[in-house]
């Protein structure tokens, strides 16, 4: 259908089962024209203006760039264990079964509160943990080479989109223009008060800035383990040439910098969030130019332009050639419940359900007269109590003592 529109270029990406790229051969089809770029002199001014590179326009993936951040962040660590002789230098035996302990070993000896207590196991005091960490652990991580290819590209394109660079915390109010490029006088910088002086020209300050006052003692045990403060990023430096560069700005706060030709995810996104705010020099923006297309390596593009799945599917070019809707199905009625259901127990047994009927014409019956039994009932009473001051004096009467015994009498 029309609607499937596909960018074809010369290695067209897409993703299978297991989340890992495929890599197809397609039809070339080259731009006619890209997005012109300024180009910033060190003072802040324009200089001139170069070509936008065609990563910059790469399809934006979050999710593959936080699975390869994620695998990557990996590989920094280092191996830990306990001591594989940790709780275990105590002598301890069970006592077996019959005296209605636990079969756990137990120190033996006496004389001590430590006699007699379990140990050795996870559930003992002083015993070792369960599943002891070991240093031979699968630490690292392998990631595939065109999945971190992918994710460095969709990074590099979304340091391009303004929205994500602020969505990611980075102060560009004062920038010009995002990507930002510096002509290559900034590579030859060899002074932080002329790097300073520079961010200051460009309106990368900010960031800068930002980052600085961000910085606060690591809470945890990390303070004590040559991690004592934690700081926010700032802008990343991607240059072609280190004549200085690297000098200049290693002592502002929060300021990263990198070689172009060894382009880094974990700087790109930190976090796995993409949206770095990045400075490129001029000639290092130029040579994506050459790492990237033809001859480099393959630009990944999205396998759909449009992905409202459900825009396309009812759109009139894939309805036109769709099969109809296929009639003649057969719909069954829910299972009726015997004993809810009257007509569902008729079914089963006729008599039960006819004694059903007659219970609820009874109750029926019973609820329309139930005013009028009350009614004769309250009578009824009302009636006796008219009647119980008379019983009780006619009680009192009939048990007053006679005078026939007054004088006492004899039996004959």
């Amino acid at each position: 259908p029309t609607a499937l529109l596909l960018h074809l270029n010369p290695f067209f990406f897409f993703f299978s089962k297991g989340n890992r790229p495929k890599l197809i051969k397609k039809t070339t089809l080259t731009m006619t024209s890209r997005p012109l770029v300024t180009v910033y002199s060190c003072s802040g001014e324009k200089s001139g203006e170069t070509t936008l590179p065609a990563v910059m326009s790469a399809a934006l993936r979050p999710d593959l760039v936080q699975f390869v951040h994620t695998n990557m962040n990996k590989n920094n660590r280092q191996a830990y264990a306990v001591n594989i002789h940790a709780s275990k230098k105590v002598v301890a035996k069970s006592w077996g079964t019959g005296r209605a302990v636990a079969r756990i070993p137990r120190v033996g000896g006496g004389g001590t509160s430590r006699s007699g207590q379990g140990a050795f196991g996870n559930m003992c005091r002083g015993g070792r943990m369960y599943n002891p960490s070991k240093t031979w652990r699968k630490w690292n991580r392998k990631i595939n080479i065109k999945q971190k290819r992918y994710a460095v590209a969709s990074a590099l394109a979304a340091s391009a989109v303004p929205a994500l660079v602020m969505a990611r915390g980075h102060i560009v109010d004062e920038v010009p223009e995002l990507p930002l490029v510096v002509e290559n006088a900034i590579e030859s910088t060899k002074k932080t008060s002329a790097a300073n002086d520079i961010l200051q020209s460009i309106g990368a300050l900010d960031d800068v800035e930002k980052a600085g006052n961000s910085k606060q003692l690591r809470a945890g045990k990390g303070k004590m383990r040559n991690r004592r403060y934690t700081l926010r990023r700032g802008p990343l430096i991607v240059y072609k040439t280190n004549d200085g560069i690297e000098q200049a700005f290693r002592n502002l706060p929060g300021v990263e910098f990198c070689c172009v030709d060894r382009l880094n995810l974990l700087q790109l996104a930190p976090g796995g969030h993409m949206g770095r705010f990045c400075i490129w020099s001029q000639a290092a923006l130029e040579a994506l130019e050459t790492i990237y297309g033809e001859g480099g390596k393959s630009i990944p593009f999205a396998t759909m332009t449009n992905p409202d799945i459900a825009r396309i599917i009812n759109s009139d070019e894939v309805q036109s050639v769709v099969n109809p809707m296929k009639d003649g199905q057969k719909y069954y009625a829910p299972k009726r419940n015997a004993i809810k259901n009257v007509d569902a127990l008729e079914a089963l047994d006729p008599y039960a359900a006819a004694k059903r009927r007659q219970e609820a014409v009874l109750t029926a019956a019973r609820a329309s007269k139930k005013d009028e039994i009350m009614a004769k009932k309250r009578e009824q009473r009302k009636s006796k109590r008219a009647f119980k001051e008379q019983g009780k004096a006619f009680y009192e009467k009939v048990s007053v003592q006679g005078t026939v015994c007054e004088d006492g009498f004899t039996i004959e």
